[in-house]
């Protein structure tokens, strides 16, 4: 049988293997190639023949743990799905290695993931988990770093087509040192959200110009927002016979309502630093970070800025926009008793909204869509806080990728990095990515088949086409343990949203409570490199006066409402070219 480093050779040369030349002798696994090329995975960016030779390789590849049972675990998007559904299926029909792909809650994959790193304990032999979590696996020690494992025990098993060059997610799986720790399996954005049939009506558009004196179009900053939010909640009020809303957010005390905040509703106010993917040296949590990438504090006395100016005016804004634009109901629902209610057709924006529901937004069936199926809104680039200034991240790209520890036994956790490269490689990629809508690789992004499903989508490939998507990030390096800091947010931030402490009090609570605990992980010695070393508290003043994050409080915060039409938007949001 030819060696997996010849076969290596072969691919990465660009010879094409013919069918059967690996396999000659297993007409059944030369008959299940046939069937997933033309049957299953009809849609890719390779050749059918380049689709037979990677399948071929993972045939071969997984020689060694033919008869093996693999547990990797996802939480529950409908990319997961379609990857336990039909990605495992296909992968233990074609390896015999019977994949199992639980789905789980988001919270439960990290609190698993969690307890693997501190116990030791096999639970899981893969995660796909958020690189949020990123800062956490370069400071550890028990986390594979990828870029070594793929130079030595796993040289063999990576798939010589992988081309992680094709990833645009993959700086942010990437630590301080250049290696990289995770791989991308999903990634989506949060952006603006609005109907573009409301917005280009005729009697609206007079209607709101007379009150405010500009254009309706898509908001470019929160003065914009909060006033077509007034307008279509106090003044408008009903369309077609239904109460409509301007905004829509949720504000149930719960661990999803962490994710609200951290990803990334501060830096959207414009909190932190300049510089992507993360900001330098303030990252969107409010975590400042020294030359060395060490945590030095959250709390503006320590130089962060989790409890600045800036962010108070994000919570503000959070808080109030709730009780007054959103229908009442939203105070208590989570993300995702949330995220289908502009698919029910009374909510005219959504400064914050997430592109992993627009699967479920495009279909005939809700309320967003017209006669023929087509969408009644659109997506566009979020507006951005009095605070915010170029060079600046504009929102969150959520990067769910894959990651291993050592804890799992090198067979184990070989046999599920087979599995990982299978969910992402050429030949399945864009089928996955015309399921989930999530996509991982450029080549995909800029398919024929995605330009043929453009029209339907709503913004989502333009956004995805354009270099300026790079300005949506994940949480930072700066984050030195995710499971431990992230409850953090909802615990202090919850009393605001309820009212029950103002912002500037949850603010200040949650920056101590980030600067104890890392100054607790710091005491403990628990990390292997990156380690937080905190500043000294001193005058808040101090930091407020320096250039930079942490920002002193602007005399003006609401400024002139500015708005830009959707089409002439989207031409200047792709002039910049394309990748």
């Amino acid at each position: 049988m030819k060696s997996n480093k010849a076969l290596w050779s072969a691919l990465a040369g660009g010879l094409l293997l013919t069918p059967g030349l690996l396999l000659a002798d297993n007409h059944d696994t030369d008959a299940v190639i046939e069937r997933l090329v033309d049957e299953v995975f009809v849609n890719s960016t390779l050749t059918r023949e380049e689709k037979i030779a990677e399948l071929e390789w993972f045939a071969e590849a997984a020689e060694p743990f033919r008869g093996m049972e693999i547990n990797t675990v996802a939480e529950g998007l409908t990319t997961h799905v379609y990857e336990r559904d039909v990605l495992a299926e296909a992968f233990s029909e074609l390896t015999g290695i019977d994949i199992t792909h639980n789905i789980i809650g988001e919270g439960d994959v990290v609190d698993t993931m969690q307890t693997q790193m501190q116990s030791g304990r096999n639970i899981y032999d893969g995660f796909i988990n958020d690189s949020d979590a990123i800062g956490t696996h370069i400071r550890y020690g028990v986390t594979v770093n990828l870029s070594e494992a793929m130079e030595n025990e796993w040289a063999d098993y990576t798939l010589p087509t992988l081309d992680l060059d094709d990833f645009i997610g993959l700086q942010y799986t990437t630590g301080p040192d250049g290696s990289v720790y995770q791989l991308p399996a999903q990634q989506f954005a949060n952006l603006y959200w609005f109907r573009l049939d409301w917005f280009t009506d005729p009697d609206l558009m007079a209607q709101f110009e007379e009150l405010y004196g500009y254009e309706l179009g898509v908001p470019t900053n929160w003065t914009a927002y909060e006033e077509i939010a007034e307008f279509f909640t106090d003044h408008v009020q009903e369309i077609d016979g239904e109460r409509v809303y301007g905004h829509m957010d949720y504000g149930r005390r719960d661990p999803s309502l962490g994710w609200r905040f951290h990803d990334s509703w501060l830096s959207m106010a414009g909190m932190g630093s300049p510089g992507v993917p993360f900001g330098n040296p303030v990252d969107d949590w409010g975590i400042r970070v020294d030359e060395n990438s060490n945590p030095v504090g959250a709390s503006v006395s320590r130089g962060g800025a989790t409890n600045s100016p800036a962010s108070v005016f994000a919570m503000t804004k959070a808080v109030d926009w709730l009780e007054a634009y959103a229908p009442p109901e939203a105070a208590g629902m989570t993300f995702g008793e949330a995220g289908p209610v502009p698919a029910e057709g009374n909510i005219a924006q959504q400064i914050f909204w997430y592109t992993a529901f627009t699967a479920d937004m495009v279909d005939p069936s809700v309320a967003v869509t017209d006669d023929e199926g087509n969408p009644l809104w659109r997506m566009a680039p979020s507006p951005v806080g009095p605070y915010w200034e170029d060079g600046m991240k504009v929102g969150y790209q959520d990067v769910g990728s894959w990651t291993f520890f050592e804890s799992t036994p090198e067979d184990r956790r070989t046999a599920a990095w087979l599995f990982a490269q299978f969910t992402v490689a050429k030949t399945t990629s864009l089928e996955k990515t015309i399921a989930g809508l999530t996509p991982i690789r450029e080549s995909d992004i800029f398919s024929d088949q995605m330009t043929e499903m453009a029209p339907k989508l709503a913004g989502l490939v333009e956004f995805y086409r354009s270099p300026n998507e790079s300005w949506w990030t994940p949480s930072s390096t700066n984050v030195p343990d995710y499971p431990r800091l992230a409850p953090l947010w909802w615990q202090n931030l919850a009393p605001v949203m309820s009212r029950e402490v103002t912002p500037k009090e949850g603010l200040d609570n949650l920056a101590a409570a980030i600067d104890r605990t890392m100054e607790r992980l710091a005491r403990a010695d628990v990390f292997d490199t990156y380690a937080p070393v905190l500043n000294d508290e001193r005058d808040p003043e101090y930091w407020l006066s320096q250039p930079g994050s942490p920002k002193a409080r602007l005399e003006n915060e609401m400024p002139q409402g500015t708005t830009m039409p959707y089409d002439e938007m989207m031409e200047e949001w792709m002039s910049a070219g394309q990748r």
